[in-house]
């Protein structure tokens, strides 16, 4: 998913990115999936990737967590921003779209753009957005549909249902 997310920012000009940039300020840690910076409108975009919505309160405040240090992250990369903007990519799905709906509310609160207003503010960057976009699966000749994580199930016994043998 990150990949496919890094190539589409090559194509946008004026748009450099930063995968997997890793910070610990303040006591606080972690790592933003893709650091985004248009020089010319000295806009920053954080963007956090996700093939699965579980927690929507661990979600969020992971979230507002980096859009909150994004500014300091990004001058140790030499970008000194204006402005910092957001969008969480999740992978499209079923079950994603369906969790997305069940918390309408908050999304809706957290992150009010969609894809399409994305789409139209990375070619001109102006002001702040918050975005929440659904990512389709498009690696062509995949097997894979979906890009959700392929899960293992095991019986109450701990055999893998798969096998003759129980071990996988």
């Amino acid at each position: 998913m990150a990949d496919a997310v890094v190539h589409q920012f090559r194509a946008i000009p004026g748009w450099a990115c930063r995968p997997e940039v890793s910070f610990a300020i303040y006591g606080e840690r972690g790592v933003v999936d893709i650091l985004a910076w248009h020089s010319e409108r000295r806009a920053l975009l954080v963007v956090e990737l996700k093939t699965e919505i579980v927690d929507i309160g661990e979600t969020l405040g992971t979230l507002d967590r980096k859009v909150r240090l994004a500014r300091i992250v990004a001058a140790d990369l030499g970008w000194a921003a204006d402005v910092v903007s957001v969008a969480l990519l999740v992978a499209e799905g079923h079950t994603n779209r369906r969790r997305v709906a069940a918390h309408e509310a908050v999304f809706g609160a957290a992150l009010p753009d969609d894809g399409r207003r994305l789409r139209g503010w990375l070619r001109a960057p102006v002001g702040r957005i918050a975005a929440l976009a659904f990512v389709p699966d498009r690696h062509p000749g995949s097997v894979r549909t979906g890009l959700a994580t392929v899960r293992r199930v095991r019986t109450s016994n701990g055999r893998d249902p798969r096998t003759k043998s129980g071990s996988g």
